[in-house]
């Protein structure tokens, strides 16, 4: 019988970007290989500047068949979505 190592899910942070974005998954004994394989696997041509590794079994996610009633709350916080005031030309990121 064949033990089968977990699944890990690998975030890279690109050269020209500030956010990591997640590339894929690989199967690691521990997060030091987890983090080898990973970049072995997804940065051949020297695109990432960071990576993270996320044991999968540890990631909860939200369903998407319950979008509906997990975000329909947000709707009545108008004071969240910045529309009922103009913002100034000068101001470029908010």
């Amino acid at each position: 019988m064949s033990m089968q190592w977990p699944l890990w899910e690998v975030f890279i942070r690109t050269k020209n970007g500030l956010s990591h974005r997640h590339v894929g998954s690989v199967h690691a004994a521990d997060p030091d290989m987890a983090i080898r394989h990973a970049r072995d696997t997804y940065t051949r041509r020297m695109e990432g500047v960071s990576l993270w590794v996320v044991p999968s079994a540890q990631i909860t996610a939200s369903d998407p068949a319950q979008s509906g009633p997990l975000f329909e709350p947000a709707a009545d916080k108008v004071y969240r979505h910045p529309t009922f005031y103009t913002v100034p030309d000068h101001i470029k990121h908010i």
